[in-house]
């Protein structure tokens, strides 16, 4: 080969090499400045204004599970997560409410780490958040806070609260007559009637008193996280069956006549124990509120997704207005009655905890004069129901 040549080859590799070497260091660049402007539309902000904010608190802000904010000197919102945008902490550059503006005022006064309690009112429409707010300043003088929503568990405190406060009223009671039916019984030795009509009411008022334990026990199973491993598959009519003979002596003692029709086969994935009992207390109920010498009738039904259980009876219905809080713990439409036929206020609660941790529902259908209509409604397995039909008088 001529020296002409390798001349030649030489300036073509050389011409080469520089080329590669520009193409990376224009990638290099390219992405150097791609991070730069990424960085400035996150300053940005929701204002639109540029504001110094350090790469570093941009990256920790998008650690935060619950909301963060970062606000400017001004009080600009410079970046902000999107759960604080979701809870409407963020509007238009700013943040929407007052009590987090006085608390990063009062962090750049002091230059000190702040932590408040605040409930935030979001309007009439809207629920009240319940929030524990952290405030810091930054090295680059903007402020950092961060929003953990508690209004769930402060909605889970005030139950709890309330359902210790119920339960600790309705617990006296009993225990209060016990006492003094007691004493009575004790000053009646010589009166034989007298004694006879204090130990019944002594006994109904025990009879009262187991009931409520055994509700607030039962309730307890069904919240409690054990439920999901004592699951298994049941056939629905077998659980309805049990719970009809569970309340015969009260529906013969009323007269009440209960209507069955339960197919065979239609199977549910649920606690044996927890459904019972649930279907027991819509029985109880409709017996109970029904008059003397009426019928009570009880359904078992696949649909497409769920099965079905349906009791129906013949009472005095229950008020439009009352019909979301007949679920709740110790709500009774009326107390007075409520005494008179045992009633502890949790047998509907259960019933609705069972279906919910069961993933079903309960629904209701009541007109006063027209009777009730209450729906336990399953998750079901396909199969093909096997007819059962009886009567019981």
């Amino acid at each position: 080969m001529s020296n002409e040549t390798i001349g030649s080859v030489e300036v073509v590799s050389e011409t080469w090499l520089w080329l590669i070497v520009g193409l990376v260091a224009g990638a290099l660049a390219a992405a150097f400045f791609t991070r730069e402007y990424q960085l400035k539309e996150r300053k940005m902000g929701q204002s639109g204004s540029l504001t110094a904010i350090s790469s570093d608190a941009i990256n920790f802000l998008e650690l935060f599970s619950n909301a963060g904010i970062v606000v400017d000197q001004s009080g600009r919102v410079v970046s902000a997560t999107p759960s604080a945008n979701e809870m409407g902490l963020v509007e238009f550059g700013k943040m929407t409410f007052a009590e987090l503006n006085e608390l990063a005022a009062k962090v750049r006064r002091t230059a000190s780490q702040i932590t408040e309690d605040f409930v935030l009112d979001r309007g009439a429409n809207q629920q009240k958040l319940f929030v524990t707010a952290r405030a810091v300043l930054l090295s680059d003088q903007n402020i950092m806070i961060a929003v953990e929503d508690r209004t769930e568990l402060k909605r889970l405190e005030d139950t709890r609260r309330d359902f210790v406060a119920n339960v600790s009223h309705e617990l006296k009671t009993p225990i209060s007559s016990i006492g003094l039916l007691s004493e009575a019984i004790q000053n009646a030795t010589d009166e034989p009637e007298m004694l006879r009509k204090f130990a019944g009411n002594l006994q109904r008022e025990s009879k009262r008193l187991g009931a409520l334990v055994q509700d607030i026990i039962q309730l307890s199973k069904v919240q409690s996280a054990d439920l999901n491993r004592r699951k298994e598959e049941l056939d629905l009519a077998g659980l309805v069956i049990e719970a009809v003979e569970l309340n015969q002596n009260l529906a013969d003692s009323r007269g009440i006549k209960i209507s069955l029709d339960a197919p065979e086969g239609i199977l549910v994935h649920g606690d044996r124990e927890v459904l019972i009992t649930a279907v027991k207390n819509l029985i109880e109920n409709a017996i109970s509120y029904s008059p003397d010498g009426s019928q009570v009738g009880i359904g078992v039904r696949a649909l497409t997704d769920f099965a079905e259980v349906v009791v129906t009876d013949q009472g005095v219905g229950i008020p439009v207005e009352d019909q979301e809080r007949i679920f709740e713990r110790f709500y009774r439409v009326d107390s007075s009655r409520s005494r008179d036929t045992g009633g502890t206020g949790l047998g509907l609660s259960l019933v609705k905890h069972a279906a919910i941790s069961h993933g079903g529902e309960v629904l209701v259908f009541s007109r006063p004069g027209l009777g009730s209509t209450f729906s336990l409604r399953l998750p079901s397995s396909s199969q093909t129901p096997t007819d059962r039909t009886s009567e019981t008088e």
